[in-house]
């Protein structure tokens, strides 16, 4: 399933943007829940050096995504619209 980037997950990443903190940084402030709207849900995991998120369509059917620093600035950017994310297991 492809997932547009909506205004809801674009104020997300422009609030990690926004922060200019470094990987290093994001990893000692690890959190899964930092960032909750109605129908997202995720953090920085520092295992995988990424942000991973829940997102939950209109259904409540539960999705999963994780991207790079790199990949929310081409999010941000307007490089990349939409992008898979996976049923959650």
């Amino acid at each position: 399933m492809k997932l547009i980037a909506n205004n809801e997950l674009l104020e997300i990443f422009n609030d990690i943007l926004n922060r200019k903190l470094a990987l290093t940084e994001w990893s000692e402030i690890e959190s899964c829940d930092e960032f909750q709207t109605d129908n997202f849900c995720g953090g920085f995991d520092a295992t995988e050096m990424e942000f991973c998120f829940s997102y939950y369509d209109k259904n409540k059917t539960e999705y999963w995504f994780q991207k790079s620093m790199n990949e929310i600035k081409e999010i941000i950017s307007g490089k990349v619209t939409e992008f898979e994310i996976r049923l959650a297991e």
